[in-house]
Formats: C-alpha cells, sequence, structure tokens
C-alpha cells in the first residue's frame, strides 16, 4: 500500500510539476506582452487562482467536474501551482535587461521569437531557486489527493492506520517516502543552480 501510494504520488507530482511549468510561463508572458487584453487576462487568473485555497480548486474539479480523485488532484495542483510559478517567471523575465528585446527585436525577431530564444532562457537561470521551492512545495502539496480517495501517500496512510490502529509509526513511514521525493528534488535545484552559476 504504501509503494502504491508512492507511485501514485509521485505520478501525480511530475504531471503536475510539467503542467505548472508550462502554463505558468505562458501565463508570465502574457502578463508582460505588449496587448492590454492579455496582461487583463494574465494577471486575473494569478490573483484568482493565487487567493483560493487548493482544497476548493480540487473540489471543483472533484465534485464539479466529477473527475476521479487522482485526476482531481492532479489538475488542481497544476493549476494552483501554475500561478505561483507565472509570478516568478515573470519575476525573472522583467529582471532581464529591457535592451535584450529591443536588440533582438531591432535583428528582425518577432516578440514571440525574441522571447522564446533570447528573454526566457536568461529568466529561467534567474528564477532556478524559487522554481524550485515551488517544486518542492508542490510535492508536499500533493496530499491533498488524500481528501478525495487520490490513492496518494497520504490516502494510503490513513487507511493503514485505521486498519492497524497505529498511528505514529505509520505517518513517520509516510513522511519518509516524501523525503525520498522532496530530497533529491532539493539537491538537483541545487546542483542545477550552481552549474548555471558556473555558465554565467
Amino acid at each position: 500500500m504504501y509503494l502504491e501510494g508512492f507511485k501514485n504520488t509521485l505520478t501525480a507530482s511530475l504531471i503536475a510539476l510539467a503542467g505548472s511549468l508550462l502554463i505558468g510561463v505562458l501565463i508570465a508572458v502574457m502578463r508582460i506582452a505588449p496587448f492590454k487584453p492579455l496582461n487583463w487576462l494574465g494577471t486575473a487568473y494569478v490573483e484568482f487562482i493565487r487567493n483560493i485555497p487548493l482544497l476548493i480548486i480540487t473540489f471543483f474539479f472533484f465534485i464539479g467536474l466529477k473527475l476521479n480523485g487522482l485526476t482531481a488532484g492532479t489538475l488542481a495542483l497544476t493549476v494552483y501551482t501554475s500561478s505561483f510559478i507565472a509570478e516568478a517567471v515573470r519575476a525573472g523575465i522583467l529582471s532581464v535587461p529591457k535592451g535584450q528585446m529591443e536588440a533582438a527585436r531591432s535583428s528582425g525577431l518577432s516578440y514571440g521569437q525574441a522571447m522564446r530564444m533570447i528573454i526566457l532562457p536568461q529568466a529561467v537561470k534567474i528564477v532556478i531557486p524559487p522554481l524550485g521551492n515551488q517544486f518542492i512545495n508542490l510535492v508536499k502539496n500533493s496530499a491533498i489527493l488524500s481528501v478525495v480517495a487520490g490513492l496518494d501517500l497520504m490516502y494510503q496512510g490513513d487507511l493503514i492506520s485505521s486498519r492497524t490502529f497505529v498511528v505514529f509509526d505509520v505517518y513517520i513511514f509516510v513522511a519518509a517516502f516524501y523525503l525520498i521525493i522532496t530530497i533529491p528534488l532539493s539537491l538537483g535545484v541545487g546542483y542545477l543552480e550552481k552549474r548555471l552559476a558556473k555558465s554565467n
């Protein structure tokens, strides 16, 4: 049961990680694009999602859209985390000197090409630490799946505890499985940050 929960937690976390990064970058670009409706849409998304509890978003997918627990929890994690990633990436984009965009546009690149090939690669290097923190938070937040029977680590821990009447030992094991994911992730982010610092 522990291994089943670990597999589902890892699967949900990886899918949500990839999805939230993709959506977050897209929303960040929308927020600084030279087109007001996109700015408003991106801002509305971030402000709306960041100020709603993750549990409510999870219930929206689980009860409102009648999805299964694992799918609902994964989608909720993706949407919720993407709003924080969007703000981190936006801050990284704004820290890139404006002359970079002007030089790219004057060389014949479109706004989208300049953003994709010139600005975003530099911004991502800057925001590696906050992105790493968001990814670790995502893994820990995946415990929300247990509320909607998402078959994750916490859900399996609750089942084992209810059947064996052992509480402390069960959740020590659950915590250990979370650490198996979060510690390598933290070390990987630290290594990547150092590599990028050396390449500058």
